[in-house]
């Protein structure tokens, strides 16, 4: 056999030979969302006059934020997604760090891993896009309270690049003395920060037998007027009663302050953010709605334009399913709750309560969603339909209380969510 033929038959061996161990790959993780929170924008520098009581933009300038967030399921692999959704400029990262909270702004000797960016310590999030972070073996527990530690070494108020924020987080986050803390046990010169910064969502690893349910809505379901720090929004209470039920679930709580399904205002639209909010995220089968009342009731505040018809409001909600039922995902939606009397003035009108009348008996006869929860039901004061029942209501006749989040969340029946009812507590 000549040479050439003698290398044409090495060089064909070789390639059979290796072809199987190029073709081999490590099977991927199953990632589910075990948290996140929903971002608005917000200005970087204060403007020159704002609205008495709006408190002023976050400023971070060469600080490490200590970040925590409540989980619903744990794993024995994390990762973490920054963002940087509404900024123009790039925001530069120069380290992170995930581990399980002590107490107060301090963190658990020995649980912190540093996170990294393909191999960097350091990473840029460009404009309007997020950045996942290297997984990392870390055992979260259900229902753990995780420190996320961010240096940005930077200025965010140097120039007019918006912050990516969510800042109705009813838990007390902290920003750093000047310095890079990340991983730090104590945290120095801790100031108290109630809202998450450029962070978006928290992965664990778990089996296939493990989902994750979203809950897009507005200030309801953000929980406002909860005790902060208690995790008594109503996702939270449905979070524990899936587990007592033998059936953990990711429940990633997508409700922004304020928002509406049709337009923007306290963040974007429940349609502009579909997509980002709820599809994007890993493991998702199911999605609750809980949006519209805003859409009634800021018209009336703001003054800026017209309350839409029962019809408009009820074809934003029809686009909502959709979309979901486009990714095979399964919706549920719930009706308005009662909001008359609410003491924010201009919010509550007559035309408002007939439209909220209309949408609400539109989600009990068409059948259009998979399921519906009919809080309004549970809520309402059989004395005075339009209005929540005392126990229920935080004060403002609009937001519950505490017992009113965990009244709603009792009000879920699991079995629409695969829990077998012997199960369901």
């Amino acid at each position: 056999m000549s040479p050439r033929a003698l290398a044409g038959l090495w060089l064909a061996l070789n390639l059979i030979v290796s072809r199987p161990v190029f073709g081999q790959a490590a099977a991927p993780e199953r990632w589910v969302g075990t948290w996140a929170t929903a971002a608005v924008s917000s200005p970087s520098q204060p403007p020159a006059q704002s609205p008495p009581g709006m408190p002023a933009p976050p400023i971070v300038k060469n600080q490490t934020l200590r970040q925590f967030v409540h989980v619903s399921i744990g794993g024995p692999r994390v990762r973490v997604v920054f963002s940087n959704a509404f900024g123009t400029r790039p925001l530069a990262i120069g380290g992170a760090h995930v581990a399980l909270r002590d107490k107060g702004s301090a963190i658990a000797t020995g649980s912190g891993r540093p996170l990294t960016f393909s191999g960097s310590v350091a990473a840029t999030i460009p404009p309007g896009a997020v950045l996942l972070s290297d997984p990392v073996s870390l055992t979260v527990p259900d229902f753990a309270d995780v420190a996320i530690d961010l240096f940005l070494p930077g200025d965010t108020s140097a120039g007019p690049s918006p912050l990516t924020v969510h800042s109705g987080s009813r838990q007390v986050n902290y920003a750093s003395a000047t310095g890079n803390y990340t991983g730090a046990a104590d945290l120095p010169g801790a100031t108290p920060l109630p809202a998450w910064l450029f962070l978006g969502r928290v992965d664990v690893t778990a089996p296939e037998s493990v989902h994750a349910v979203v809950a897009l809505g507005d200030s309801i379901t953000d929980g406002y007027n909860s005790t902060p720090d208690t995790n008594n929004r109503w996702p939270d209470h449905l979070a524990r009663r899936l587990a007592a039920a033998g059936h953990a679930t990711g429940i990633l709580n997508l409700g922004i302050d304020g928002n509406r399904v049709l337009a923007d205002g306290a963040g974007v639209s429940a349609l502009a953010r579909f997509d980002r909010d709820v599809i994007a995220a890993p493991g998702v089968t199911h999605v609750f709605v809980l949006e519209g009342i805003n859409d009634l009731g800021l018209p009336g505040l703001f003054k800026d334009g017209p309350r839409p018809t029962a019809a408009e409001l009820i074809a934003g909600h029809r686009q909502l399913i959709a979309r979901a039922r486009s990714k095979g995902l399964k919706i549920f939606a719930s009706t308005l709750l009662p909001y008359e009397a609410t003491t924010i003035p201009g919010y509550y009108t007559t035309e408002g309560e007939a439209i909220r009348q209309e949408f609400n008996q539109w989600l009990r006869t068409s059948r259009e969603y998979d399921g519906i929860v009919d809080f309004d039901a549970v809520m309402r004061d059989p004395a005075q339909p339009g209005r929540m029942l005392a126990k229920y209501d935080s004060g403002d006749h609009l937001h519950p209380s505490d017992a009113g989040y965990k009244a709603m969340a009792d009000a879920v029946e699991l079995a629409i969510l695969g829990v077998t009812p012997a199960l369901a507590k």
